[in-house]
């Protein structure tokens, strides 16, 4: 699915996760990060809400590219970049 993944890298595909548990997922998989990790979120629109409350919440600590942006499915790699 992801033509830029590195080997072991996490995939969390949050389509096929109920809605009100994703960005909770998320979270915990960004707090289990070291710095220089990433994992890829795969959805099925544009995870900018949840950009905005990376950038609110933990600001200066991570990196985030598009890897893919639709029109059916969006890739995006966050990165920690400190911890």
């Amino acid at each position: 699915m992801c033509s830029d993944c590195q080997a072991g890298e996490t995939i969390i595909d949050v389509r096929v996760i109920a809605p009100r548990m994703r960005h909770p997922m998320i979270f915990t998989a960004f707090h289990n990060l070291n710095a220089g990790e990433a994992f890829i979120i795969v959805n099925d629109h544009d995870p900018k809400p949840l950009h905005y409350q990376f950038a609110a919440e933990y600001p200066g600590t991570f990196d985030w590219v598009y890897e893919q942006q639709g029109p059916e499915v969006w890739q995006v790699r966050v990165t920690r970049t400190a911890a």
